[in-house]
This record gives C-alpha cells, sequence and structure tokens, in this order.
C-alpha cells in the first residue's frame, strides 16, 4: 500500500495507472474511518483493479462554529485499517497541497443545494463539490463510491458529474448501522453513552415513517408529524430538520408516491446527527438508493 501526499505525485500515478488500462476505483473520505467507510472500499475493491482511499479533513465545508479543529484525524489508525482491508493507494494531502496560498477557485450547484443540509449548513455544499472535484481531477477515477447516509450529498455530487461532464460513474452504498440500528458515523465519538442511546430516535423515527407508508398513508405531513413525536421522546434530541421530498430536485412532495427522500438532522447533546432512507412508495414499499 502506497501512501501519497503530493497533488503533482498522485496525478503522475494515477496517470500511469490508467495508461496500463487500470480501472481506478475512488473512495472519499475524511478519515476516523468506521465500518462505513470500510464497505464502500470493499465495494471499491470488487468492481476496481486499483483502489485509492482520499483522507483529507475539508476546511471548506465547515461553517464557522462547526466542529474543523475537533474532528478527529487518527491516521496511524485509518492507515491500519485500510491496509486490511487491502487498499492501494492511500492519498494524504495537506490542506496547503489542496489551497495553495491565493486559492480562489469554487464549484458552486446551484438549488439543490439550497434546501435540507444547505438550509442548515451555508456554504457547506459549496467546499463538498468543490473537494470532489478537485479529487477527481488529481485521482482521475473510473468510479467513486459513496454513502446513502449522505444522500443530499450523492445528489449534488452526481448533478456536478452530469453538468460538469466528470467521466466518472457514482456508486452508492447502502447505510451501514449498528445492531440497534445507529447510522455509522465519525461523528458518533463524541456522543456520551447516554446521548448515544438517544440518538436511536434517529432511525426509529424513519422505522416509523416506513411503518405508515406501507400501511398506505400518503399524507406526508402526517407522517412528518408522527416521525417528530417518535424523537421529541428523547429529551436530548432538538429537531433541525424532517423532511419528505423527492430524490432529484430535493423539493417537498405534496403526496407520497413514487420515489421519496426521507431525511432528517437532528443534535444530540452538542452533536449534530443526520440519517435518511430512500424509498419506493409503490403497492408494495421497498427501500432504494439515492
Amino acid at each position: 500500500m502506497k501512501i501519497i501526499t503530493s497533488v503533482k505525485q498522485m496525478q503522475k500515478s494515477s496517470l500511469a495507472l490508467r495508461r496500463k488500462g487500470k480501472l481506478i476505483g475512488l473512495v472519499p473520505t475524511m478519515g476516523a474511518l468506521h465500518e462505513g467507510h470500510l464497505s464502500l472500499v470493499r465495494m471499491a475493491r470488487k468492481k476496481s483493479d486499483v483502489v485509492v482511499v482520499s483522507i483529507f479533513v475539508n476546511p471548506t465545508q465547515f461553517g464557522p462554529g462547526e466542529d474543523f479543529q475537533k474532528y478527529p484525524r487518527v491516521f496511524p489508525q485509518d492507515k491500519k485499517l485500510l491496509q486490511k482491508e487491502k487498499c492501494d493507494i492511500i492519498f494524504y494531502p495537506s490542506a496547503k497541497q489542496i489551497y495553495p496560498e491565493n486559492y480562489l477557485t469554487f464549484v458552486d450547484v446551484e438549488d439543490i443545494t439550497t434546501r435540507l443540509e444547505g438550509a442548515s449548513r451555508p456554504g457547506h455544499f459549496r467546499g463538498v463539490a468543490t473537494i470532489v472535484a478537485k479529487l477527481f481531477n488529481i485521482v482521475q477515477p473510473d468510479l467513486a463510491f459513496f454513502g446513502q447516509k449522505d444522500a443530499q450529498q450523492v445528489v449534488v455530487v452526481k448533478k456536478m458529474v452530469s453538468d460538469l461532464n466528470f467521466p466518472v460513474k457514482i456508486i452508492v452504498c447502502p447505510t451501514v448501522r449498528d445492531q440497534k440500528g445507529l447510522a455509522l458515523s465519525s461523528r458518533n465519538s463524541y456522543l456520551s453513552p447516554d446521548e448515544k442511546c438517544q440518538a436511536l430516535c434517529l432511525y426509529e423515527a424513519l422505522e416509523k415513517a416506513r411503518d405508515l407508508i406501507q400501511l398506505g398513508q400518503t399524507n406526508p405531513q402526517v407522517v412528518i408529524s408522527s416521525m417528530q413525536t417518535v424523537i421529541q421522546k428523547s429529551p436530548l434530541a432538538e429537531i433541525d430538520y424532517v423532511a419528505i421530498t423527492d430524490t432529484k430536485r430535493l423539493l417537498p412532495v405534496d403526496k407520497i408516491r413514487g420515489d421519496v427522500l426521507i431525511s432528517l438532522a437532528v443534535r444530540v447533546g452538542n452533536t449534530r446527527l443526520i440519517d435518511n432512507i430512500c424509498v419506493r412508495a409503490n403497492k408494495k414499499i421497498q427501500e432504494i438508493r439515492c
């Protein structure tokens, strides 16, 4: 396994691999790897000749007062996990490599970034789109692997890839959960044992929504109200948003039918968590990926 810290060296290595006809799979991460990340690496291993995992805590996707400074950085641990998964290359650049002095260029995907996470975290997706575009240009992957847990990010990246003609196929992998249903996240490390227990209300609310839709409920406001009731039973939980939208433009739906994204953001103690399910609400409800 190689560790590359230089942008130019990563580009040079990718070009050499592509000239040999190798299929490159990229798993973009901010490190502090958990089973969710590793599931993406395993999928990349199955579908690619060469697996590249990027580790970079991207400052431009954090807003004022967010957790950029305290975001977990545990590279030695990440390295061991990736060695075990037979990762081929870790791309581990510094901030100066990615954003050199006088850096002025950003990617802004409009409209779909103004809702949900975009409304709560202004500028977040500008930073996400910029770093993903840069990684695609640097690593030059054929395939890129993202988790369903960050559903809006997936929608934004897919739109950017389409609009800017990146020759990259986006592969979305299922959300990985612990035994009780909590979606795995690097930020779960911030939770106390009691907070972690109460954080289960996110998945319980999503399960409530799925059950109601399975029973034939098509009114999104009824489903949202029921989800809010579930969350409010946890005293440490504070709702940021609960939404039922379409899966393309992320606009609220007036009736639950076809493919819908059910998403929520909840602060448990001082930790903000997100989760979602994407379902196809036809005669028989089924969970899908956005």
